[in-house]
């Protein structure tokens, strides 16, 4: 009988287990849906423009310290290139900034994204940016 009690115990834990893997795999692919959609929507709205001959993407978080030592530079470069260059700031520890990491496949913060006028990526850099080699990499599209 104390057998027959283990055999049902360990088949309704396995029967509740099995339930509970395949309900997370199911709401795992929705999430992915859905963050498909949203990657797709945004990715058509981040660089183009008639005017703007550059996209400066930071993509980092606000408390990362090596992040917040490209603020600065960051407002300096939209402040002195205003008009020739767009800056962007994106947060991956908030949920929609965590989105906008998956879109550019980013491995580590900061991660420096440039866009070109048509929104086509032709430079990435990883870590901290100095502002002189950043102006490099702006004059490359003509930023003046």
């Amino acid at each position: 009988m104390k057998l027959r009690l283990k055999l049902i115990g360990y088949f309704a834990f396995l029967a509740v287990f099995a339930f509970a893997s395949l309900y997370h795999n199911q709401s795992l692919a929705q999430d992915k849906s859905t963050k498909a959609k949203a990657i797709k929507e945004n990715t058509k709205t981040a660089a183009k423009s008639d005017t703007v001959l550059a996209t400066f993407i930071e993509i980092g978080a606000a408390r990362c310290i090596p992040c917040k030592a490209m603020q600065p530079i960051m407002k300096e470069i939209a402040s002195e290139y205003k008009g020739q260059v767009r800056v962007v700031f994106y947060d991956v520890w908030t949920p929609q900034g965590k989105i906008d990491g998956m879109r550019y496949n980013i491995r580590v913060i900061p991660t420096q994204v440039f866009l070109d006028k048509n929104g086509k990526e032709y430079f990435r850099h990883e870590g901290y940016f100095p502002k002189e080699e950043l102006i490099k990499v702006l004059k490359m599209q003509g930023v003046k």
